[in-house]
């Protein structure tokens, strides 16, 4: 490919109103202070996520505490989701003598957490594009063979 003399102005023109780095993406977008936002994994005996409907901005980091109160191990898996977002680490924290104490750290690329019962996990993250996704679920199989998913632990997301 040849570029013509012509042609310059047009490219310096063009490379002169490019934004440059800094003003698309000012400062740590995966630093400061989150927005904590809480899911409840089972209510009770019901298979369900609490709120089921989850909504998040780009470009803002979040820490998302996923809480399991009932009596049965949860899944918190959306393959969609993962790929929409950064996942800066994913905690597991227990509190000892009155204060928070991080007992693991997992970082890289996340889709499925799972809680225990009576427990919880931090997944910290930086939703990086938009869109909606239906996918949200609990993979696990209960006693009559059926997925908790089957029996309504399903979820939507939507990045805004």
């Amino acid at each position: 490919m040849r570029l013509s003399f012509a042609a310059v102005p047009v490219l310096a023109a063009l490379l002169a109103t490019a934004p440059t780095i800094e003003s698309r993406a000012a400062g740590n977008l995966a630093g400061g202070e989150p927005i904590t936002v809480t899911v409840e994994l089972g209510k009770g005996s019901e298979h369900v996520f609490v709120p089921n409907k989850l909504r998040f901005e780009t470009g803002k980091l979040y820490k998302l505490v996923l809480t399991n109160q009932s009596q049965a191990p949860h899944y918190f898996t959306s393959n969609g989701f993962s790929a929409m977002i950064y996942t800066r680490k994913v905690q597991v924290v227990q509190t000892r003598d009155g204060k928070p104490t991080t007992l693991a750290e997992f970082k890289g690329a996340i889709r499925e957490v799972e809680v225990y019962p009576g427990h919880s996990a931090e997944w910290w993250f930086v939703p990086v594009a938009a869109g909606r996704v239906t996918d949200l679920r609990c993979g696990i199989t209960g006693t009559d063979g059926k997925s908790h998913a089957d029996h309504g632990m399903t979820g939507e997301i939507v990045i805004e």
